[in-house]
């Protein structure tokens, strides 16, 4: 456990695909009122699969570091691979269980960027 805690700091740390786009096909936000964590994801698209990804946001180590995780993750898979995504395959990929509350910090990243790769199929 030890281990995916040091992961979860060094990702939050030293974020990966932290930044913006420039003329991104899909931007989008996430704000989680009961802690105040916001993230946003911004990507290109190209033939169905994320090409580029960025986000940003601030607050806690979960929520931050799970973005940057994700964008990890997700970067040269299909859109339809990320909307297929759930709860489970997050606490997979952060390699911990989490209760309820901690769980949101860790969605946050997911539900911005699946509602982001949302808004981009009705408008395409």
């Amino acid at each position: 456990m030890e281990l995916y805690k040091q992961e979860l700091l060094d990702h939050y740390r030293f974020a990966r695909h932290k930044g913006k786009l420039i003329r991104p096909d899909v931007s989008s936000g996430q704000h989680n009122p009961s802690c105040g964590d916001h993230v946003c994801f911004e990507a290109k698209i190209a033939d169905g699969t994320i090409v580029e990804i960025a986000f940003d946001g601030d607050g806690c180590v979960i929520s931050q570091a799970t973005a940057s995780m994700l964008a990890e993750f997700v970067l040269g898979k299909s859109i339809e691979f990320v909307q297929s995504l759930q709860s489970t395959d997050v606490q997979m990929l952060i390699k911990m269980d989490l209760g309820p509350t901690r769980l949101k910090c860790a969605l946050l990243s997911l539900h911005a960027l699946q509602s982001g790769i949302k808004m981009f199929l009705q408008k395409n």
